[in-house]
């Protein structure tokens, strides 16, 4: 079999797994709205072009997620650095702090950050409550661990000898970075960007939370459009609208990450680190410490300490009040049922995820070769630019109008699911699935292809060549990966909202409710509820830290 059709039959397998669980969905819920009767009817997309408030909306949405983008790179390459590159004490439960935004819903992020910055709070004077720079503070807050896990998984392999030797012929530390740095890390970096730009752009709770009736996102009017006003036809053009964003977005970072035709000389992450030399070198460790600290910590210890206030002072009854919920309750599911199903939703998202996800980087990563000129070559690259740009879309589309999508096409054999439990963990894969892709890519297009080449000569198979020489390379990209698919199966609740039956609601769908239901107490237990899902995602991704992956060849 030629290695055409090889990468061919692997691109089948994520290809339709997308477009059965994402595509179909959302054809189906776009149609109702756009295809009423079997006849199209394309004014709803009319009235947003023309319609000021709408196009406002639109404009805004690109804007925030553009500079919240922005803004997370910047303060995010420096943690990137320290738990890549600097080898310091506590480095593993740094990484697994880090990651716990991550995993929040988005409605407590908002809520965490009303705890802290809202009227009454303890940072109130930063006027960080409510508004466009609440919103993207939230965002810097809960996407910093894309940044730092994506780039640092590359940045944690680059040789350190490129460096040196760049100091060595007199490079200071900033024209070093600048020089020969950042280039190597330049597709970890758009990749990243790209991520932290989709999930920005599809914002829905601290959107809700934090911009108050003012403040609208495609997001956000999406789901008034659909849940409040039933205006099916307006929705659906909002979503076609959303979608043609960010096909856009993905194109542009396809073309900004380019094809890497040099390889990178890549080394075990623990040759990388090194010990921070002198009293400048402890100076800037520290502070890239405090600037993770303080981009992390704040809004956790906020969410904790609400958690344990109660009208007589600090304690446990939140937690104790909590534990008393049962089946019987309005929630329809007692804390532990949700707990465990978060769990078992997540152990199988993550699976889904790394098998499609794990499939689509090998073929992404794939140079197509030259056989057939320069046209085939061209076309090969076109071809895999397609493949990237939908297997990103579920990252893009609104989780309402999926979460929609599948009551209404998933309604008839074979494909009847609506009741099966498998639902849920398969919309969670496929948001998880292009965060594995995304910390796969950069790390396989760095691979020196010799390696693979030499291997071939002395006789190994295709799968032979993956599994000595290419899965030990990418263990600890993989490793991320994962994590981020389980902690991203773990906060989800967008989707899992319209979908959840009361047999198997999740921990962020009871925290859901719970914020929904007026009086302090029934607060004070989501905020116990959240604490108990951010200690579990810290636990979680301690573990995935405590890993040691095997020597041979690498990581």
């Amino acid at each position: 079999m030629t290695p055409a059709r090889r990468a061919l039959l692997l691109a089948a397998v994520p290809a339709a797994f997308v477009a059965v669980f994402f595509a179909y969905p959302v054809a189906a819920i776009v149609g109702r709205g756009l295809v009423p009767g079997g006849h199209p009817d394309l004014s709803a997309l009319g009235r947003v072009v023309t319609d000021p408030r709408l196009r406002g909306i639109a404009w805004f949405t690109v804007a925030q997620a553009a500079l919240s983008t922005a803004l997370t790179l910047v303060l995010g390459l420096p943690g990137a650095h320290l738990l890549a590159r600097v080898d310091v004490p506590g480095r593993s439960v740094l990484r697994a702090l880090v990651v716990v935004p991550f995993v929040l819903p988005t409605m407590v992020v908002g809520t965490a950050f009303r705890s802290l910055f809202g009227p009454g709070a303890p940072m109130a004077a930063l006027g960080l409550g409510s508004g466009v720079w609440a919103i993207v503070a939230a965002h810097v807050f809960f996407n910093h661990a894309v940044v730092v896990r994506t780039v640092g998984g590359l940045w944690a392999h680059l040789d350190p000898r490129q460096e040196e030797a760049a100091r060595t012929l007199g490079a200071g530390r900033i024209r070093t970075f600048c020089s020969v740095t950042l280039p190597q890390l330049r597709p970890a970096i758009v990749s990243a960007a790209s991520i932290v730009f989709l999930f920005c752009f599809t914002s829905f709770g601290i959107v809700l939370v934090l911009g108050g009736p003012r403040i609208s996102t495609l997001e956000t009017e999406i789901y008034r459009q659909t849940a409040e006003l039933l205006n099916l036809r307006v929705a659906a053009a909002l979503s076609v609208v959303q979608l043609v964003a960010v096909v856009a977005a993905l194109a542009v970072g396809r073309r900004a990450r380019g094809r890497r035709e040099v390889t990178l000389a890549l080394q075990p992450a623990r040759r990388t680190a090194r010990r921070p030399r002198g009293i400048v070198g402890w100076a800037a460790t520290g502070a890239q410490a405090a600037l993770v600290l303080a981009l992390v910590v704040p809004p956790l210890v906020a969410l904790v300490a609400r958690s344990v206030q109660t009208p007589t002072g600090l304690g446990w009854d939140h937690y104790r009040a909590l534990a008393g919920r049962g089946a019987s309750s309005i929630l329809f599911a007692s804390p532990a049922a949700a707990l465990a199903a978060s769990l078992r939703n997540a152990v199988a998202a993550t699976a889904v995820a790394v098998a499609v996800g794990g499939l689509a980087a090998v073929v992404l990563a794939r140079r197509p070769g030259a056989a057939g000129g320069p046209a085939a070559r061209r076309r090969g690259r076109a071809g895999l630019a397609a493949l990237d740009t939908f297997l990103m879309l579920p990252l893009g589309v609104s989780a309402v109008t999926v979460g929609f999508g599948f009551l209404i096409a998933l309604d008839r054999p074979p494909l009847d699911l609506r009741t099966s439990p498998a639902l849920i963990p398969l919309a969670h894969a496929l948001v998880a699935a292009p965060l594995v892709v995304r910390a796969l890519v950069p790390v396989l297009e760095s691979i020196d292809p010799h390696l693979r080449e030499a291997a071939g000569t002395l006789g190994a198979s295709p799968l032979r060549v993956w599994r000595e020489v290419d899965l030990p390379i990418v263990a600890r990209a993989l490793l991320v990966g994962a994590g981020l698919a389980f902690a991203v199966s773990l906060g989800e609740f967008g989707a899992t909202l319209f979908i959840a039956r009361p047999d198997t609601v999740t921990l962020p769908v009871l925290i859901f409710r719970l914020l929904s239901q007026p009086g302090p107490e029934a607060f004070g237990q989501a905020m116990a509820a959240s604490s108990i899902l951010m200690v579990l995602t810290a636990g979680a991704m301690l573990l995935v830290e405590r890993i040691r992956v095997g020597e041979v060849g690498a990581f």
